[in-house]
């Protein structure tokens, strides 16, 4: 993964607006830090193979970054995103990386099903 340029990043989100894609979406602060550490609250949210049709997407920030796409009645968001990759199956993969490295936030979108 390469860091997030805006540049970069901006077409890539535009290339999937108006049709439909599947999203993943995952968001956590050490789901398995509470096992070490049951003072620490363990908090996430993960949401895998939803089909949106997003009307635009919209990266911003001088990072970390946050992206957000125009579902019909709302918003998909992800705030804390440091790295972006397009994959060899043509999936647009953006990570947010904490201080320590590990995976706080993903985005994905791709236009078939992940697995």
């Amino acid at each position: 993964m390469k860091p997030i340029t805006i540049e970069e990043v901006q077409p890539l989100i535009n290339q999937f607006a108006k049709q439909p894609v599947y999203i993943h979406l995952e968001t956590t602060n050490g789901a398995y830090a509470s096992h070490f550490d049951q003072s620490f609250f363990s908090a996430s949210a993960y949401i895998r193979n939803a089909n949106v049709t997003y009307e635009h997407g919209k990266i911003i920030g001088e990072g970390p970054f946050r992206a957000g796409l125009k579902i019909e009645i709302g918003w998909v968001y992800a705030e804390g995103l440091t790295h972006f990759e397009l994959d060899q199956e043509g999936r647009l993969l953006l990570a947010g990386h904490g201080f320590d490295g590990k995976l706080a936030v993903a985005l994905e979108i791709s236009k078939t099903p992940f697995e």
